[in-house]
């Protein structure tokens, strides 16, 4: 199976001496291309620290990390800006859409910025399959939370990159909202060969994906695949035991 990502020997230390927290402890983990993982964890597991040094976001202490041959962690600023914007998508918790864009052009922008033509039919597909093509016209203000962040998705999507990356993309939504945007992201893997990675403390959020790992004090301490809600909440039990 092909990697889409992966780390190797990645530490994450904040401060110093006595105050040091190692927020990652030596993770190795790869990220296949085409299926969909969630990240798990207590809080200050250390999770939210790993799905930020893969995506370029924070930069490691030590190790390295590499989207697909590409090794990020020897990128200069300039490099992790196109990176970013190219190869990577982002889902966030609060949006993040521009309120005086309209859908649309939120979910063009990346590409305008970038200075690249919109492919059209692909821009039309995605909208349709995340069924807010009729909303296209409407700024964030006159679109629900689970329209806002369907919006986000289809951002993430549209300019097809190696890895979608979500931080609790469900976290600000309703229960029927949060299953449309996890329905959206499996359809996404499944239906349009997208690599979804997303932390999230939610057991019925994971269950969408293909395989949850699960972090305690910065470590890699399980993973299970093909999980269901009981299977996750047991494996969060355990690991919270110990």
């Amino acid at each position: 199976m092909t990697t889409a990502a992966y780390a190797r020997n990645l530490r994450k230390t904040y401060g110093r001496g006595n105050t040091a927290v190692n927020a990652l402890d030596g993770v190795d983990v790869d990220l296949a291309a085409g299926q969909f993982t969630a990240i798990m964890g207590p809080s200050g597991s250390g999770k939210s620290t790993l799905m930020h040094c893969m995506a370029g976001l924070d930069e490691p202490t030590e190790g390295d990390v590499f989207l697909g041959d590409t090794n990020i962690s020897n990128l200069n600023d300039a490099e992790l800006t196109a990176m970013r914007r190219d190869r990577i998508g982002f889902i966030f918790q609060s949006f993040n859409l521009v309120p005086t864009l309209t859908a649309e052009e939120n979910i063009t922008l990346p590409a305008r910025i970038a200075g690249k033509s919109i492919d059209e039919q692909w821009l039309a597909d995605v909208t349709r399959r995340f069924g807010i093509q009729e909303r296209l016209n409407h700024r964030p203000a006159e679109l629900s939370g689970g329209q806002q962040q369907r919006v986000a998705c289809a951002r993430a999507i549209a300019s097809k990159p190696e890895v979608i990356f979500g931080d609790e993309p469900t976290g600000n939504l309703d229960s029927n909202s949060a299953t449309e945007v996890l329905k959206l992201l499996r359809t996404s893997v499944d239906e349009m060969g997208q690599t979804v990675v997303v932390v999230t403390h939610d057991a019925k959020a994971a269950s969408y994906a293909d395989r949850v790992i699960f972090l305690v004090d910065g470590k890699l301490v399980n993973e299970i695949h093909s999980p269901t809600t009981d299977q996750i909440l047991a494996t969060m039990a355990g690991v919270e035991r110990s």
